[in-house]
């Protein structure tokens, strides 16, 4: 994979202001450990593998257990390992990210709604349109994943 370029140089005043977004994300109040999980389900159902990668290292770090990681696709089938906090988020972010698909049906916001305060649900959704822009940048310029620079690089 050869990035098509750097739009990181291309427009910093953009990046700049797409960060200023994730600042307040990790300023909101919501456990940064949802918020990684949010990021890698909507980076995966957008086939970022630059995103997949960086939010999947980035939850082992925070101690996540590779079992939980590993089922994070197909979470509805993880039983206790995705709280209902993290089930009601991880709904949420497919529904939000297939919106042309869902139309975010009634039965979806009140699920989340039952879950989240206004302020917390809004700041999720903000999350979630955030990861859809990274995501679109990267896969459009073909950000290359930190694990295929390593594989790239001479032994």
């Amino acid at each position: 994979m050869t990035q098509r370029m750097d739009y990181n140089a291309a427009t910093p005043a953009g990046m700049k202001a797409l960060g200023g977004v994730y600042g307040h994300i990790l300023q909101c109040g919501l456990p940064k450990v949802l918020i990684d999980l949010v990021y890698l389900r909507v980076s995966q159902i957008n086939g970022c593998a630059y995103c997949i990668d960086m939010h999947s290292r980035d939850l082992l770090k925070e101690g996540v257990s590779l079992e939980k990681l590993i089922l994070v696709p197909a979470w509805r089938e993880g039983g206790t390992l995705f709280d209902a906090t993290e089930r009601a988020a991880l709904a949420w972010a497919e529904t939000v990210t297939l919106v042309a698909e869902t139309g975010i049906p009634d039965a979806d916001y009140q699920a989340v709604a039952a879950v989240f305060s206004p302020q917390q649900l809004a700041d999720l959704t903000i999350a979630i349109g955030l990861m859809n822009a990274y995501n679109r940048m990267a896969i459009s310029f073909r950000a290359v994943p930190a694990a295929v620079a390593r594989a790239l690089e001479p032994a």
